[in-house]
């Protein structure tokens, strides 16, 4: 076996279990920090294809931006466990349908180098070309799709805006408007009071009481 298909059956072996723990793990900022390294894994997969450009933006997009952005929902959503978990096992069998159809797709697309052994495939970077060549395809063939990737992602932001601007009973609200509003004799009240003794110990207000004394033998 040689270097590089240990590598990649390794950073496969790494991904899929990642991906498992993604969708397995009770605390959902555990689940975005396995995501991330399943993230990572394929960046692998993508140098190991000698597709550099992919593997980078793949890193610095996803990793560097878009899952920071998911952490920091997921640790300001005030999110119930109990309630997110009801009725897992009721979509268990349709997911477990999907999960199988999924497979069968992958496995029909590959089955094929797995029958051909000598089989030699190309390098992603002579199908895919320069960054250049990249661009010019984005921007004019794709460009579509790239407007829509745009706008999904932007209705993504501001549906989590929304969701952590709504009323919370742990955290406090004020009026601004009410805070403008406010005069400066309304603020302070200073408010006179006259000085009493305290009688029953024989000592005035503030006095500090006598420490007792030492007892002798």
């Amino acid at each position: 076996m040689e270097f590089t298909t240990a590598l990649f059956y390794a950073f496969s072996a790494v991904m899929i279990i990642a991906a498992l723990r993604v969708i397995t793990a009770r605390n959902p900022v555990h689940a975005a920090l396995f995501l991330v390294l399943s993230f990572f894994s394929a960046s692998a997969l993508w140098l190991l294809l000698k597709a550099e450009f992919l593997a980078i933006v793949l890193v610095l997009v996803y990793v560097g931006a878009v899952m920071v952005l998911f952490l920091f929902v997921v640790m300001m959503l005030d999110i119930n466990l109990e309630k997110l978990r009801e009725g897992f096992w009721g979509y268990l069998p349709l997911a477990a349908g999907i999960g199988v159809v999924v497979v069968l797709q992958m496995a029909a697309v590959i089955w094929r180098g797995f029958l051909t052994p000598d089989h030699v495939v190309p390098a992603a970077s002579a199908t895919i070309g320069t960054t250049k060549e990249l661009g010019k395809l984005i921007y004019t063939q794709y460009i579509y799709a790239f407007e829509i990737a745009a706008v999904i992602l932007l209705l993504a932001i501001v549906a989590a805006v929304a969701l952590t601007l709504r009323r919370r009973k742990d955290v406090k609200h004020f009026d601004p408007s009410a805070a403008l509003k406010a005069k400066a004799s309304e603020r302070v009240r200073i408010v006179k009071m006259k000085a009493e003794s305290n009688r029953d110990n024989g000592q005035s207000v503030g006095e500090q009481p006598a420490a007792p004394a030492a007892d002798q033998k």
